[in-house]
């Protein structure tokens, strides 16, 4: 199958023009013209990625995060960037990458973590001013609202993480959770706005856990456990789309966070 193929089956999916104006999406290294044997979907290229690619005879990665975001400058100031890339090159492998148009599809990447959760009644958080049905983050009910201590253990469990962040307890139920995939502090703010009880997204500084204020209880899952299931919502379409397409996802681990 032609690459330009299956970009303009992603593309119609998650139009290139929906990213956020810093992101760098769209085909990063290759030839859309480019016969595909198979795709390895991944959240991160890496040179172990690369390999895997090889030894699973794809020749297309469609990644998630991007290797390079806009002004990034120089390739040579990012020398794992450059080994990346030429590898990807010397190996015949295309890369493709798919990220904030994803988080602004309503049903992209927080939209997943709100399947996870069980969340009913689904809201976009923070809809774009020029097109409402597209934006960041999702909010929703849960079925049952829940005692702090019993969400959290919830949270665990259904996204598979071992640890976590939080804000202070409030001692109140939790019902109206929002949720946002990825480095979401921008997003406090309307969180705070529109009374929820619960905001679960990443890459939460210290200051961040003082905003709530006691308004609401702010939780961090880890930047990589918040979108790990990306994976799966990018396979599916992709089944959904062209079955017969091969085309599977990355066991290389490749969140650069470690926990001891």
């Amino acid at each position: 199958m032609k690459l330009i193929d299956i970009q303009s089956i992603l593309e119609n999916w998650c139009p290139i023009k929906n990213a956020e104006d810093f992101d760098n999406v769209g085909l990063l290294v290759g030839d859309n013209n480019s016969n595909i044997n198979k795709a390895l979907i991944t959240i991160d290229t890496t040179e172990a990625i690369i390999d895997e690619a090889v030894n699973l005879n794809c020749n297309l990665i469609i990644t998630f995060h991007p290797l390079l975001y806009k002004g990034h400058g120089h390739l040579n100031s990012e020398e794992y960037v450059t080994n990346i890339i030429l590898k990807a090159i010397n190996n015949n492998i295309n890369i493709y990458a798919i990220h904030t148009n994803l988080d602004n599809n309503p049903e992209g990447v927080s939209f997943q973590i709100s399947k996870k959760l069980g969340l009913n009644n689904l809201e976009i958080l923070m809809k774009k001013e020029e097109d409402q049905s597209l934006g960041m983050g999702m909010v929703g009910d849960l079925e049952i609202g829940m005692e702090e201590t019993d969400f959290l253990n919830f949270l665990k469990e259904k996204m598979e993480i071992s640890n976590l962040r939080h804000s202070n307890f409030r001692r109140k139920i939790i019902k109206k959770v929002a949720v946002l995939g990825g480095s979401g502090s921008f997003g406090i703010e309307e969180v705070l706005k529109n009374n929820i009880d619960c905001f679960v997204t990443s890459d939460l500084k210290y200051h961040d856990f003082f905003k709530p204020n006691n308004k609401t209880l702010l939780v961090d899952i880890g930047h990589y456990e918040s979108e790990k299931y990306t994976k799966e919502l990018i396979l599916e379409y992709l089944n959904k789309k062209i079955p017969k397409f091969a085309c599977i996802i990355a066991k290389t681990r490749t969140n650069p966070v470690n926990y001891f």
